[in-house]
């Protein structure tokens, strides 16, 4: 059985925020050149009691955007078969935070499969899109979770028999009477690739590189997907609640988050913008991976802060609508939304007292020539984007004051 037979496609090709210029955003998401890294490689083979153990304890961690299990009972009945009998498995790629702190980079349907079976437990299909609201900030999830039918099965082995044949010995098994078998499953390894940049220090550019590269599943990961996967924290978990945020939703025309994540690098392109330009060097995609990094160590009080300050910006969008943040065109446009954004919160700061956004304000900013003539192509250039930041700032101050 080959890695793609069992994994399979996790993440759709296409956005679903059809309505979204998406070119704004993936600009920068061509290969580019690879400077050279020191990273480290090693193989281990964990069996599965170890592999379960680790999922329970957070030392094995399921990124955010890869929480949605897949799999059918047929195609997991088949791995953990496999399992038993000892046949060989596709390996696994880890990559190492710290000791024994590891993230999965490819290989989370494997995982999970075991670990649901040496729970008894299988996700209902229909509920499996909210079980990542139910994982824990260690990655693993509550026997409170697994026990409730809601949301779990029981997970009884379903395998073919051939035609004629009797059925098959595992079939309708699980985990609890699996009997002379159950020694067998708990022992039998799974290799594992444990990968670690060690060079240069301050630097996730070669990680960011091998997600893209390795966790495919026949399909390349976009920038916002694998942020969601290395710098998880309770910042990045914030980011989900304030893409959940009505108004928010609202001015994108569409109710359900994208499944891509687009959305959300919407906004953390803002919230990065917001913190400063002065660290800008010409890659859109390494500034918000900077400040994504550094988001990990934000205190309470910044979250809390961040949190305000998105409700702060769309109470202020109250009269906006779909078409507001257009800049001329038929789609949303992410430049204008974050130009607008850093422009509003700075103002703000500056004492300047804002009550509304009208909605005739930001499309007279999006269409006017000061505008326009830094979101063209080369956006992302470090004079384009500051350049963009800077106009819309003043436009923005112009209109309030002829509105006083």
């Amino acid at each position: 059985m080959t890695e793609q037979e069992l994994d399979g496609p996790e993440i759709g090709q296409e956005s679903d925020l059809k309505y979204l210029n998406v070119k704004e955003l993936s600009e920068e998401e061509v290969v580019t050149q690879i400077d050279e890294y020191e990273i480290v490689a090693s193989p281990n083979d964990f069996n599965t009691r170890t592999i379960n153990s680790f999922i329970e304890e957070g030392a094995i961690k399921i990124p955010p955007f890869q929480r949605n299990y897949v799999w059918d009972r047929k195609r997991a009945s088949k791995l953990i078969e496999s399992l038993i009998l000892g046949l060989p498995v596709p390996q696994v790629f880890l990559y190492e935070e710290g000791n024994n702190d590891f993230l999965v980079i490819d290989g989370q349907q494997r995982l999970m499969t075991v670990f649901f079976f040496a729970k008894g437990r299988f996700p209902r299909k229909e509920k499996r899109s909210i079980l990542r609201k139910f994982f824990n900030a260690e990655g693993g999830i509550s026997e409170e979770i697994l026990d409730n039918d809601e949301y779990f099965e029981t997970f009884k082995l379903s395998l073919p028999s051939l035609p004629g044949e009797k059925k098959n010995r595992f079939t309708g098994r699980t985990y609890a009477t699996l009997d002379e078998f159950k020694r067998q499953f708990d022992l039998r390894t799974i290799r594992n690739v444990i990968v670690k940049q060690v060079s240069p220090v301050d630097d996730d550019s070669a990680m960011f590189e091998m997600f893209n590269r390795l966790n495919t599943g026949g399909v390349n990961l976009n920038p916002q997907e694998i942020r969601a996967s290395l710098y998880h924290s309770r910042f990045f978990e914030g980011i989900f609640s304030l893409n959940e945020n009505a108004k928010w939703r609202d001015l994108l025309g569409s109710s359900e988050p994208d499944s891509r994540m687009k959305d959300m690098e919407i906004i953390l392109r803002s919230l990065a913008l917001r913190e400063g330009t002065d660290g800008y060097a010409g890659s859109m995609t390494g500034f918000v991976n900077r400040f994504c990094k550094n988001s990990k160590k934000f205190a309470s009080q910044k979250i809390e802060k961040t949190a305000d300050e998105w409700s702060w910006f769309m109470n202020l969008n109250q009269e906006c609508t779909r078409s507001t943040y257009q800049a001329g065109s038929a789609r949303f446009s992410p430049l204008l939304f974050e130009a607008v954004y850093v422009a509003s919160l700075s103002l703000r700061s500056e004492g300047r007292n804002i009550s509304t956004l009208r909605p005739e304000w930001i499309e007279h900013i999006g269409k006017s020539k000061r505008f326009s003539q830094f979101a063209q192509e080369g956006s992302t250039k470090t004079s384009n984007v500051k350049g963009r930041l800077n106009e819309t700032k003043k436009l923005l101050d112009e209109l309030i004051g002829n509105a006083s």
